[in-house]
């Protein structure tokens, strides 16, 4: 899981566990043509697109796969926000008459972790396309959808095969050979003074070896030079945490990198740093922008030195961005879960949508392609920092947020709601760290076959 949330975070509200059933076909009605979403008209409505052009694609209907691995034993309800988000989005452009008159019907998938194969096995015999979704074992079901031809507009993917997989678009890409690597640039910006005073936390997970091979190319590039003080974490937890917390002491390191989630083991680090009397920032990825955090600074303001770096706008800022407050607002009123990986199933199925509307009755696994190939500045109407989904590459903004108590805010830009952007923010990594071999097209090669649908003039 260091890698799936690696995207977003779990930070948000979970009023209910209604709605979760699969979406049912909504009688198309006319809506008005300003409908928007954010700053985004919206791709749906009335129309008169007929044909039964492809696989889930009739006169009047839309089918789509979605879902998440909300049934996880070990984590019950684990990514649930995704699943709420898309079915809330259907029933949102159904009540407007579908696309182009089509009603979307929604299948949603419970992958549980485990049965991300067998839930694409399924998608693959009566789905148009699968959209919003987010599966953390992924790496198990994309030889399925490659071999099915099944064109995907995931929320997230984890996997390197899935993440530069051929006809798979994101709103919010996350390819392996290119990383967003804002929070390191501005951590650089705000305090100058600690670019020779940082360190990675090392793990024994390898998919945490991985990210941490290519985040220390990521904070080179932002002129880091880190002190590599040699301490590495059991992922499965220590006894204690206090003699690790020396040996960064001796070290001098006044900031840390953290690659995992706020867990309990990540909890007990923090103690055991205040416990040998250092109090280094904590710097991290949007995962640091959960609940669990204030929820355990609260009691004792351990991680008021946290930062965490976000493409997002952050739900605090529902009141001045639309676009999020229309997502909290639909979410809510369906009896969701709202929260960032939620905001990320919602960009992806704005983008779906909106390529489905340009392709009109020629609505193909084809025509999908096309249009989404095509698509090279995406915001989710105001949801994230723009990204460039036809070539897989993610956003050259950021922000970065803190924590004080039990309450977040912005850090930077000094202006909440703002991103700061730059070119360099947007780094490439080293090979090493890819775990896939990439075609000049920075496609996946190892699923690939002679079907595979791929973009036409």
């Amino acid at each position: 899981m260091a890698v799936t949330t690696a995207c977003a975070s779990d930070r948000g509200q979970d009023p209910s566990l209604a709605g979760l059933a699969p979406a049912a076909a909504a009688e198309a009605v006319a809506a008005p043509t300003d409908v928007k979403f954010g700053t985004l008209e919206s791709p749906c409505g009335a129309g008169d697109a007929a044909g039964g052009t492809d696989q889930g694609v009739t006169d009047t209907e839309i089918r789509i796969g979605y879902g998440d691995d909300s049934g996880y034993t070990k984590s019950p309800g684990l990514n649930k926000e995704m699943g709420d988000a898309v079915a809330a989005m259907i029933d949102w452009c159904n009540d407007q008459g579908g696309i182009n008159g089509r009603t979307i019907v929604g299948t949603r998938y419970d992958a549980a972790m485990t049965q991300a194969n067998a839930v694409t096995q399924n998608a693959c015999t009566s789905e148009f396309m699968l959209v919003g979704h987010g599966f953390a074992m992924d790496q198990t079901s994309e030889q399925t959808r490659v071999a099915c031809n099944l064109v995907s507009v995931p929320g997230f993917t984890v996997s390197p095969d899935a993440a530069n997989g051929p006809m798979t678009f994101q709103g919010v890409p996350f390819p392996v050979d290119h990383a967003n690597g804002s929070q390191w640039f501005q951590m650089a910006e705000m305090h100058p003074e600690l670019v020779g005073e940082f360190d990675i936390i090392d793990s024994t997970m390898p998919t945490i070896i991985s990210a941490n091979t290519k985040t220390r190319s990521i904070a080179e590039a932002a002129g880091f030079t880190l002190k590599n003080c040699g301490v590495t974490l059991n992922y499965e937890g220590e006894s204690s945490y206090v003699p690790f917390a020396e040996k960064f002491k001796q070290c001098g390191v006044k900031g840390l990198w953290t690659s995992r989630s706020p867990v309990p083991a990540e909890f007990n680090f923090v103690k055991a740093l205040d416990q040998v009397g250092i109090d280094p920032i904590i710097l991290g990825e949007a995962t640091w922008y959960a609940n669990a955090v204030p929820a355990w600074n609260g009691e004792n303001g351990l991680l008021d030195n946290l930062h965490a770096g976000m493409t997002f706008q952050m739900l605090e800022n529902s009141d001045s961005i639309p676009a999020v407050k229309q997502y909290v607002d639909l979410v809510t009123e369906a009896g969701g879960k709202t929260a960032l990986l939620g905001m990320q199933a919602t960009s992806s199925f704005l983008l779906w949508a909106t390529a489905a509307k340009d392709c009109g009755s020629d609505l193909t696994r084809q025509c999908m392609v096309n249009e989404l190939s095509q698509v090279h500045e995406w915001d989710g109407g105001g949801l994230h920092a723009a990204t460039d989904p036809g070539a897989n590459m993610p956003a050259k903004c950021g922000l970065m947020v803190t924590v004080k108590g039990v309450e977040y805010s912005q850090a930077f830009p000094a202006e909440a709601g703002q991103f700061k952007c730059d070119d360099k923010y947007l780094v490439a990594t080293d090979p090493s760290t890819w775990g896939t071999e990439l075609g000049p097209d920075r496609i996946s090669t190892k699923f690939l076959n002679p079907n595979v649908i791929r973009p036409t003039a």
